[in-house]
């Protein structure tokens, strides 16, 4: 394993080894959450006075650039946790923060709360327009960790991300013998037997909390039954080099060991 920074206590990340994600508090300014939200919700044509304006469930933004985001995506407290469950090296900086899904209290069934674990790379004879052509493989090709940034203060009834915790250890052993061509969405979901009976964290927390989370970690999202809006950000933090599963030295990152372990590789 690479020198890793003292971002996170030797605890959190074989905490993120073996259940898959660390929660970080004040990963970014609480007030740049407020200027990021403060234009989102004028992004949404919404009025966040009149629950009268909110009339759906959820309300899907494009990605979103510029000063604001770029800044809550890159504070020394992310870029440090980054190397340290990635590698120093081994990650892009990110540059932008992706779509955002915003959740409103609804009774209405959003219809995009179903158990899944994130594809990442469209294969050769994929359609770039259909996201459920595209895939994910056991070195997490494309993908280096999942995000869940959270703009606003998110409880229980927030519609907070549900997490199968441990369940990237099932994806591990389902993705092995699929090799280098990996495995669809709606296919990695056909073994997700094992993860069934795995406990469930909320992905809960002040706005400024991120979630870091293994690429191949099983999440729902749910219906929001609480009163404000959830406004939360999801990119994938991509890889400067490819994940291997065989270094030479033995310099795994935590999101390599996971795998390794799943897998029974000493």
């Amino acid at each position: 394993m690479p020198n890793l920074s003292n971002a996170l206590s030797a605890a959190q990340i074989e905490n993120f080894i073996v259940d898959g994600f660390v929660r970080i508090d004040n990963a970014f300014p609480r007030t740049l959450a407020d200027e990021a939200r403060a234009f989102l919700w004028r992004e949404t044509g919404c009025d966040p006075d009149d629950p009268s304006t909110w009339t759906r469930p959820v309300v899907r933004l494009a990605g979103y650039g510029g000063p604001i985001f770029d800044a809550v995506a890159n504070t020394e407290t992310l870029h440090a946790a980054f190397d340290a469950l990635v590698g120093p090296g081994r990650w892009q900086p990110r540059h932008g923060l992706g779509s955002f899904p915003i959740r409103f209290p609804s009774d209405q069934d959003p219809g995009d709360d179903g158990w899944h674990v994130d594809v990442s790379f469209m294969p050769p004879d994929g359609d770039p327009n259909d996201y459920f052509t595209w895939r994910a493989n056991v070195t997490s090709r494309d993908r280096a960790l999942l995000m869940l940034f959270l703009f606003s203060d998110v409880g229980e009834n927030d519609a907070p991300t549900r997490i199968a915790v441990g369940s990237h250890w099932d994806v591990s052993r389902t993705l092995e013998p699929a090799g280098e061509r990996g495995m669809t969405m709606f296919e990695i979901a056909e073994g997700f037997g094992a993860s069934a009976a795995r406990p469930i964290a909320l992905a809960t927390g002040n706005a400024g909390t991120v979630y870091l989370c293994h690429p191949f970690l099983v999440h729902a999202a749910q219906r929001h039954r609480g009163t404000r809006p959830k406004f939360m950000a999801q990119p994938p933090l991509l890889p400067a080099e490819p994940l291997s599963l065989d270094r030479p030295d033995g310099a795994y990152s935590p999101v390599e060991t996971a795998i390794r372990q799943a897998l029974g590789r000493k």
